[in-house]
């Protein structure tokens, strides 16, 4: 069988994509989030990827769970309440610390609908972009279920819990133009340029050097559970760090010699 995910890199961009468009890319089995997981973990250890595009094949970004496997009970949704249990936690919740974890800036292209775990994998990318005929869903409870991917973490830190809890405790689809006032999602294009603006801003941001991005996404997400005296003593660190490396010696170099830079990623 094809992987899960399709992997593509142009230079230091690589692009993801969900590959099960016949299933709207649903995300069920074990080996599937495993797929998720080492990909972050190759990307983290990967330091010339600078940017990440994470999209889906077909019609869909993701319809998360599969809903035919919740009617068989069967996978992930067979056994007992605690095998139940412990499926999740090895298969679905391992996708959420992974891309939570990874340094890289990662651009969500949400090209059609996002639905329950789909809709918190989105939600776990740092840039969210999304086509102007895309839906979004915390729909969990529409299925007499809970929000099971992080979503109950994710949605009241992004969208504040008013509207949070207006998406979670009705499950009802918002189109993009309600996400983008929601701030759910950065932008909203016609459906045929969603790539290439998603492509041309992870360009943008591969474009300086990735320790540089990285540890600034790292402080951005770590910044959100910590004091502003914590937060600061972390960035002199970092900054201390980032003050010996190369590129940051060949982006001085550049900025004073009026010429474009050449990163070497160390």
């Amino acid at each position: 069988m094809d992987p899960f995910l399709l992997v593509e890199r142009d230079g230091p961009v690589v692009i993801a994509r969900f590959n099960r468009p016949d299933e709207r890319n649903t995300i069920t089995e074990v080996a599937q989030s495993e797929e998720i997981v080492d990909f972050c973990k190759a990307m983290a250890r990967d330091t010339s990827v600078r940017a990440i595009v994470l999209t889906g094949n077909g019609k869909a970004f993701s319809a998360g769970g599969n809903v035919k496997y919740m009617a068989e009970r069967s996978g992930m949704f067979s056994g007992t309440p605690y095998e139940i249990r412990n499926a999740y936690r090895t298969s679905v919740q391992m996708i959420g610390p992974a891309i939570n974890e990874l340094e890289v800036p990662v651009v969500a292209a949400i090209n059609g609908p996002a639905i329950g775990l789909g809709l918190d994998i989105a939600c776990m990318c740092d840039i969210r972009l999304m086509a102007d005929n895309a839906v979004v869903a915390e729909s969990y409870v529409k299925l007499g279920i809970i929000p099971g991917g992080g979503g109950g973490w994710l949605l009241p830190r992004l969208i504040g819990p008013q509207r949070a809890n207006l998406m979670t405790l009705t499950g009802d689809a918002i189109n993009a133009a309600t996400a983008l006032d929601y701030g759910l999602v950065a932008e909203v294009l016609p459906a045929d340029a969603l790539m290439p603006r998603a492509v041309e801003l992870a360009t943008k941001i591969a474009a300086n050097p990735g320790h540089a991005t990285r540890m600034a996404k790292r402080l951005m997400r770590e910044g959100a559970r910590m004091s502003l005296p914590t937060l600061l003593e972390m960035a002199a660190a970092y900054q201390a760090a980032a003050h010996h490396t190369e590129d940051h010696h060949e982006a001085i170099a550049a900025f004073l010699g009026k010429r474009p830079p050449e990163f070497k990623d160390k």
